[in-house]
């Protein structure tokens, strides 16, 4: 971990350089007002030393928390990344699970009945849903569920009164995700407008990448079950539900698990369209405002977030890896 981080902090550095010593100095603002004082904090900084000074200088402040000021929501970028992660973890924590359960059982089932109605409706799905536009089902869908059933399913996160209700002084916000907050508060209502509002988006994200790991968990499983161990288990007499279950799918979910985890990273990272779309302040349009801003601390503190949450999924995904292949648990012993 530490060695990738330590070259993306220098790929990221070294994109700094393209920009003037004024530019740069906004990453070590922490109060709009400093904007008048630039070349003092050019010179506090060192923003015209050699690279090595530069890069001492700017690692020591990203380490104590200080990534410059946001222009966009007018907010330290290290209080603006922790006010828009909980509405995009929500979105993730509701999706994620959808995309892989959903996918790992559906391509399991493709596998399974490999030439079969089954396996050639679950194909022809994949590839629907892998070639829908993320704006245009998420436009569909809005048109349909709020547009022609008067406000069934609605944009954003809250309606407008429980979103005030959320705002005052009676609601706790624990974690700043709704559905958490309100089974934390005891609320029903606030749970159930927050799960209506969370119907659309959840779903545009589902659809669009539930095909993908649909789509490599057959291939997966088809490969499993033409391996050795199978056609042994086979053999024995052992029924094909356990032959596929027990014996193929725990060996044909290891590249599955790659991708989920990174698929989750990227999900947390912030889908910009999917936000965009229905109007979600969380992670994405936060990035996206600070790019076609040109909001350089916002940018660039959003970019290390990216590399850390990457860097820390790629850790989760190995240690699960000891948990599904007992071959990785017992690599070191062999040897």
């Amino acid at each position: 971990m530490v060695p990738v981080l330590f070259g993306v902090s220098l790929l990221i550095f070294g994109i700094l350089q393209l920009f003037s010593p004024i530019e740069r100095a906004t990453l070590y603002i922490t109060d709009p007002k400093q904007m008048a004082r630039l070349p003092e904090i050019i010179e506090k900084y060192g923003l015209n030393d050699p690279l090595w000074s530069q890069y001492g200088t700017w690692i020591n402040e990203v380490i104590h928390g200080n990534l410059g000021w946001s222009r966009v929501v007018s907010m330290p970028v290290l209080d603006a990344i922790w006010h828009f992660l909980p509405a995009t973890l929500e979105l993730a924590l509701f999706a994620a699970p959808l995309i892989i359960l959903g996918g790992i059982f559906l391509g399991s089932k493709a596998a399974a009945h490999k030439d079969k109605p089954v396996d050639h409706a679950t194909r022809l799905g994949a590839i629907v849903g892998w070639s829908l536009p993320t704006f245009w089902l998420g436009l569909m869908l809005l048109m349909v569920f709020y547009g022609y059933f008067s406000g069934l399913l609605p944009p954003e996160r809250l309606s407008t009164d429980m979103s005030i209700l959320v705002h005052s002084g009676g609601f706790n916000e624990y974690t700043g995700l709704h559905t958490i907050d309100a089974i934390l508060n005891g609320n029903a209502r606030v749970l159930a407008d927050s799960l209506r509002h969370l119907v659309l988006p959840v779903i545009t994200i589902t659809v669009v990448n539930i095909a993908f790991i649909m789509r490599l968990m057959r291939s997966s499983m088809l490969e499993s079950l033409g391996k050795g161990y199978v056609l042994t288990a086979r053999a024995k007499g052992l029924d094909e539900k356990t032959v596929v279950n027990k014996h193929a799918r725990r060996n044909a979910l290891i590249p599955v698990l790659t991708i989920s985890g990174y698929l989750f990273a990227s999900i947390v990272n912030g889908v910009v369209i999917t936000e965009s779309i229905f109007n979600i302040k969380g992670l994405g349009w936060w990035a996206w405002q600070s790019a076609v801003r040109l909001d350089i601390p916002s940018v660039l503190g959003f970019a290390l977030f990216s590399a850390v949450l990457f860097v820390l999924t790629n850790l989760v995904v190995d240690l699960l890896y000891a948990r599904i292949d007992p071959r990785v648990r017992l690599g070191g012993q062999a040897k």
